[in-house]
């Protein structure tokens, strides 16, 4: 978690801090604390130190960092921390479409897969008002797979901006992910980058471009929820990149 120090007369700083347990994982923290406990009063030689292991990384997964979401007009961010495995013109899915929803054709879908390592807490990728959530019961096969975004259990959200603009984004279960968590309902209206939902252990996130959209991301490249710009809305040029 960065400050910063914006009084006036001083020069603007940002320092580094832990950043915080989200409320949704302390209750795991104090469960794996408990147990790691135990096993020293027990005297479970190594296992009570691979428990200190599993509390410090389950702290980790459900970490919270403050991001700087950027500003401006048209801008579409990433709603998840991972690495863009797939980006493809597709179909959008049947529960985004139909009326009020997105338009009928082909799109182009962002795929973000986040491991057990990334932060897990999503994020709205712009201004506006949520204006449908449908959760759907499902498999869970590796996220990183492509038939992941039709089979496995799922979230989805359609988003409507401040300029009528539509865009649907996908939380999807992987093969360790039990639990889809929302932070909103239908009818809330957010800000780009306030958090929307969390998907516990690794799993994966589609974001649906509106039409004449381009990603402004490549494959391979590693986005940061809240703060790493993914498209520009009416921008249909793309951006390539190089593995290096």
């Amino acid at each position: 978690m960065n400050s910063i120090d914006n009084r006036p007369g001083t020069t603007p700083t940002v320092q580094w801090r832990f950043p915080a347990v989200h409320p949704e994982g302390r209750k795991f923290v104090v469960i794996a604390a408990g147990i790691t406990a135990a096993l020293f009063l027990l005297h479970a030689h190594i296992v009570d130190w691979l428990m200190v292991g599993v509390t410090v990384w389950t702290a980790a997964f459900f970490r919270d960092p403050v991001r700087s979401v950027p500003q401006g007009q048209g801008l579409i961010v990433s709603p998840a921390d991972g690495l863009v495995t797939l980006i493809q013109e597709v179909e959008p899915p049947f529960e985004l479409g139909g009326e009020g929803g997105l338009p009928p054709g082909p799109c182009m879908r962002v795929s973000i897969f986040m491991s057990v390592f990334d932060v897990h807490i999503n994020r709205a990728p712009i201004s506006g008002t949520i204006s449908r959530v449908v959760y759907i019961a499902g498999k869970f096969l590796n996220a990183s797979l492509d038939k992941a975004s039709e089979e496995n259990e799922r979230q989805h959200f359609l988003m409507t901006g401040q300029d009528g603009t539509r865009i649907g984004f996908t939380q999807i279960a992987g093969l360790v992910a039990r639990r889809i968590v929302p932070f909103v309902k239908n009818g809330d209206t957010v800000t780009v980058g306030t958090r929307v939902g969390l998907i516990r252990f690794g799993s994966r996130v589609d974001v649906y471009l509106p039409a004449g959209t381009a990603p402004k991301v490549a494959l391979g490249q590693r986005a940061i929820a809240g703060e790493t710009i993914i498209a520009r809305i009416g921008d249909a040029e793309p951006a390539s990149g190089i593995a290096e």
